[in-house]
């Protein structure tokens, strides 16, 4: 029998299938989970109150998970390097386990820990497989570090060796060590969660992730896009904080139907914006592809945006749900950032901005890399595409249910007519802030 294993949980926080816990478990000692509240990320208001209330359930219904193993989940706060090296002076822990991660905060993180460690004579072990189906770096195209164009990319990630499904430990051992208490969401930042959001974790996440296998997935290539039908898993906010591990999802869809073929390739997407950016983390920020663009600084027509008033009812029924529940369907997504970069000229940094505050999934590979593939700047093959709003609408919200959904002031109106930019016969209702073609 060694000493303590510390597993470091991130955005890993889930006990099955999990490559942290299972190698500090695998270590054959007692094994510490530990979750550290890193001042690094608080200080930046990197935790709004969406993401924080999410956190907050995903790391209590963890506790719960490890206690049936004979655990519990260890709490600290802090500067993340030096409350990890007091845990394991504590414990007398050897070995420190972490999930890889692809932004710069991570990756400075992982040097931060692994030389402070050092000091003590104790090692970092930094596991692949836990955030993503596939590792960053796991295909490549030949001379690239990494592939811009995702066809191709799926193509050899259809194919490539996946790792085998890990199971929870059966029981853990915990050595004696106080911790914090969980933390309340207002232990995090201030701010008002959005009042229609939806939290859990790993207990929850696998709830929803039976059902949509059961009753959701068969129709998922058929209705994703219909956005009155809310037909996709809404199981993003539990991959983003590894509630759920992806590479389960893409064992148990089956991809001999079109629905889970459909659905493990929006899977594959994810993996690809996490190579991308470990290959060129700068475009978490930065142009991927600088296109020479003319940003239009408009800062009424930012606030029209992000409030749901822009006048034009598809781009404001997204913009209003983002807000109500602090998520919303890729198509709606994909609208409203049309419109911001393409029909307002305004950077995309600015609308990734605004997602990252509200979206409760919004992780800085898919959320930045998406900005930027609509944008023109990052990965799209048509860079100059355009989403007309209007025509958007009649085709995935032909009957206008999911406008009326989100904007009260247009549930009198029928069908189509709900889609129209209406001037000036609506009391409540903006007039369009812009000429758009098609009007």
């Amino acid at each position: 029998m060694t000493g303590a294993a510390i597993a470091l949980f991130t955005r890993d926080l889930r006990v099955q299938d999990n490559p942290v816990l299972t190698a500090a478990h695998r270590a054959g000692g007692t094994v510490v989970p530990l979750f550290v509240l890193d001042e690094g990320i608080l200080a930046r208001g990197l935790c709004p109150p969406n993401r924080a209330h999410f956190l907050v359930a995903a790391l209590r219904e963890l506790d719960a998970e490890l206690r049936d193993l004979g655990g519990r989940l260890v709490l600290r706060s802090g500067d993340i390097a030096e409350q990890v090296a007091a845990v394991a002076a504590e414990t007398g822990a050897s070995e420190v386990h972490i999930a890889a991660d692809v932004s710069r905060y991570s990756r400075d993180r992982e040097q931060r820990l692994r030389a402070r460690l050092a000091r003590d004579h104790r090692e970092l072990q930094v596991h692949t497989g836990s955030l993503t189906v596939l590792e960053p770096g796991a295909v490549l195209p030949a001379n690239r570090d990494h592939f811009a164009v995702f066809t191709p990319y799926f193509r050899r990630w259809s194919t490539a060796r996946r790792r085998p499904a890990l199971r929870a430990p059966h029981r853990l051992d915990l050595p004696s060590i106080a911790s914090d208490p969980l933390p309340r969401p207002e232990d995090l930042g201030r701010g008002e969660p959005s009042p229609e959001l939806a939290v859990g974790g790993e207990t929850t996440g696998r709830e929803m992730l039976r059902d949509w296998l059961s009753h959701g997935i068969a129709d998922y290539a058929r209705d994703s896009d219909d956005l009155a039908a809310d037909a996709t898993s809404r199981l993003s906010p539990y991959l983003h904080f590894g509630c759920l591990s992806p590479a389960e999802l893409v064992r148990r869809a089956d991809d001999s139907t079109p629905g889970g073929a459909a659905f493990i390739r929006q899977l594959a997407w994810r993996d690809f914006h996490h190579q991308v950016l470990a290959a060129r983390p700068a475009a978490a920020w930065s142009d991927y592809r600088d296109r020479a663009i003319r940003w239009r600084a408009d800062d009424q027509a930012v606030t029209a945006w992000s409030e749901g008033r822009t006048g034009f009812p598809i781009v404001d029924a997204g913009m209003r749900q983002l807000r109500a529940q602090g998520w919303m369907p890729n198509r709606a997504r994909l609208i409203a950032a049309s419109f911001l970069t393409k029909t307002l000229r305004v950077d995309w940094r600015t609308g990734a901005r605004h997602f990252r505050y509200w979206l409760v999934d919004a992780d800085v590979a898919d959320n930045q890399l998406n900005w930027q593939w609509i944008a023109g700047t990052g990965n799209d093959t048509r860079p100059n595409r355009v989403l007309n709003p209007l025509r958007q609408a009649e085709r995935y919200d032909p009957d206008g249910a999911y406008v009326r959904r989100w904007i009260p002031e247009l549930t009198e109106l029928d069908g189509r007519a709900a889609h129209r930019p209406w001037r000036d016969r609506l009391e409540d209702y903006p007039a369009p802030i812009i000429e758009c073609p098609g009007m």
